[in-house]
């Protein structure tokens, strides 16, 4: 069987994020502690690949800065002029060893929920069928906006249930098409040498002028290469986030999964709505939380601490059986002297 470990993974973080009406860069805004860019390059680096590519273009210097704070071990590879994913997709590549082989996950800068469990099961789908292309696919009640993802067994009833045939952008679908409500989620992974000569010879004959990574799923369809997708039924998973209302959004839901998954471990939570937890906090068992807490940073709170009221703590640890007093600001983050 061939391997899982990916050769390579390359992460797309090159997009303008116009919309979220900011100088701050689109992927270096951050929900539950961590930048979006820092969210998803942690679940990249979770497949412990050859080579962790992230794709830059816009506010380059700020966002290749904050990628040598978050993963000095990432590449940052520059995207040209030519628009479109597929051509950001082949800017990274290119930043690959020429001889690489195995097979490369493409993922997005601004999916800040995926995580690394998604994308192995991903792999192993990709994998276990010999699939040339595998891409991530979730089905919404209104696929407004997203490339609709067309299975094979609607041309072909010999098909398998997995196979696909193709992804049609919103622009260029027709109106049977937009009424399919399977959409591609934007994370792949590619066989890289299909990949490589796809991208070379791909053009930009569409609505947008721009070379669509999308098309390299047909043209191995059309080729006669296994294609196929994985359907994550949690769309939270793959909500990309291109505004301040999406931003607030998946932070509230990646805070509702954090504190679930503390009282799932013994931490109580007095008002969960009220109370913020960011990702590399640490809580022990029988910990309580009043409500209007938040913790902030590699905080770490020991077994049986109780946090008080609107307390505020920033990289600060708690010993075991402390009591918090409400209204409480703790900061142990280092600061540079004035």
């Amino acid at each position: 069987m061939a391997s899982t470990t990916p050769a390579a993974v390359v992460v797309m973080a090159a997009g303008k994020g116009t919309r979220m009406r900011s100088t701050t860069p689109k992927v270096l805004h951050r929900i539950g502690g961590r930048s979006l860019l820092d969210h998803a390059v942690s679940a990249a680096r979770g497949l412990d690949p050859e080579h962790l590519v992230v794709v830059v273009r816009h506010e380059r210097d700020a966002v290749v800065a904050h990628l040598t704070e978050i993963a000095p071990d990432a590449l940052p590879a520059d995207q040209d002029e030519v628009p479109g994913t597929g051509r950001a997709v082949a800017c990274g590549l290119a930043a690959l060893p020429d001889a690489l082989t195995g097979c490369v996950v493409v993922t997005s800068g601004d999916v800040p929920l995926l995580d690394t469990a998604t994308l192995e099961r991903l792999v192993a789908q990709h994998t276990e069928r010999g699939d040339a292309v595998t891409l991530l696919t979730t089905e919404l009640e209104d696929p407004t906006g997203y490339g609709r993802v067309l299975r094979a067994r609607t041309e072909d009833p010999g098909a398998d249930a997995l196979s696909v045939s193709a992804v049609v952008e919103q622009r260029d679908a027709s109106e049977a098409q937009r009424a399919v409500r399977e959409v591609n989620a934007g994370v792949y992974v590619f066989d890289i040498a299909l990949l490589r000569q796809a991208l070379a010879t791909l053009g930009t004959d569409n609505d947008q002028g721009e070379v669509y990574l999308t098309d390299v799923v047909a043209r191995a369809h059309a080729q006669g290469l296994s294609a196929s997708a994985l359907l994550v039924a949690d769309h939270w998973l793959v909500e990309g986030c291109n505004d301040r209302a999406q931003l607030a959004r998946l932070g509230a839901e990646l805070n509702r999964r954090v504190l679930a998954r503390w009282m799932a471990e013994g931490v109580g939570v007095t008002d969960p709505a009220t109370t913020w937890v960011d990702v590399q906090a640490v809580l022990a068992r029988d910990v309580s939380l009043e409500q209007g807490v938040l913790l902030r940073g590699s905080t770490r709170v020991g077994e049986g601490a109780r946090i008080g009221a609107y307390s505020v703590l920033t990289d600060v640890e708690v010993p075991a059986g402390a009591v918090v007093a409400p209204l409480t600001r703790l900061d142990g983050s280092p600061r540079e002297d004035c």
